[in-house]
């Protein structure tokens, strides 16, 4: 990997929540914190800034990750703004299901487009799900540990029966960029598709964003979006990275992200998150 330049961007000084994608952005490749984030983090919490990590992933096993890693435990945004959580108590802030009838719809036109994808439904509340047969076979192991709760395998009109936080798509020959253009294909509405650098397209309901749930979070926190900073590296950040006061792209970001950002840092292998939070302390404290 080339040598990666500093960060030279500028936040402003007005900045008070700092709303951070997790995979590839706070977290390295092997899913560890490095020192100098972890330290970098707690700089901003002596500054006063809070740092809201804003993930595709579920928040059940996300205080304990971020236990483990010396992270923030505190405010999120999960399951790609779908649920807003305090990681300290697990309760959850806000909630967001996909209308059954869209859910329905689109398990129907995608199987008769892709006959061999299969869907996963993340319910509400995060403790259950459903997997349409043949779904738990496209798992690596790492994420039948991790991934989230397993429920059972059903019929897909099983699995769709009931509103979903988020559905999870993926077919065994697809990858998920040309499987989500199918799916943006079907000319269908009443959802959001995405990908977030995982081996799936992730859907949410219509609207629902990683902006929309931090646009919730900071209304709860007493914060507006130019006091938000957004950065991340995926499909799923660019409406974060849009939606905030000041957004700055990874240097792993997609080209797509970096369009959308103020600035661009350095690889998250490189703690790119790092020097982003390092500049933002020192604006702040020199205001």
């Amino acid at each position: 990997m080339a040598d990666q330049p500093a960060f030279t961007g500028r936040p402003p000084a007005t900045i008070r929540l700092v709303s951070s994608d997790m995979d590839n952005t706070m977290l390295t490749h092997g899913y560890t914190i490095s020192p100098r984030v972890r330290e970098a983090m707690r700089a901003c919490r002596d500054a006063g800034i809070t740092i809201a990590p804003n993930t595709g992933r579920q928040h059940l096993r996300l205080a304990a990750l971020l236990a483990e890693q010396g992270g923030p435990i505190g405010p999120a945004v999960t399951n790609n703004g779908a649920v807003g959580v305090d990681l300290t108590t697990n309760e959850i802030l806000f909630e967001e299901l996909i209308d059954v009838e869209a859910q329905q719809q689109l398990g129907e036109r995608l199987s008769a487009e892709l006959p061999d994808a299969r869907f996963w439904a993340l319910r509400s509340g995060g403790h259950d799900s459903a997997l349409q047969l043949g779904y738990r076979g496209l798992m690596s192991e790492s994420e039948i540990l991790f991934g989230g709760p397993l429920g059972d395998e059903g019929t897909l009109a099983e699995v769709l029966a009931v509103p979903a936080i988020k559905l999870i798509i993926r077919h065994p020959e697809l990858p998920p960029h040309p499987l989500l253009h199918v799916i943006q294909g079907l000319g269908l509405d009443g959802f959001h598709a995405t990908t977030s650098g995982a081996p799936f397209v992730e859907v949410q309901g219509a609207g629902v964003t990683k902006a929309s749930g931090i646009a919730r979070l900071a209304a709860v926190l007493g914060f507006e979006s130019h006091e938000v900073l957004g950065i991340g590296d995926e499909l799923n950040d660019i409406e974060m990275i849009r939606w905030a006061g000041y957004g700055v792209a990874m240097g792993n970001a997609l080209p797509e992200v970096r369009r959308a950002a103020h600035a661009v840092t350095a690889h998250h292998e490189h703690d790119g998150l790092a020097l982003v939070l390092e500049a933002l302390v020192t604006e702040v404290t020199a205001s």
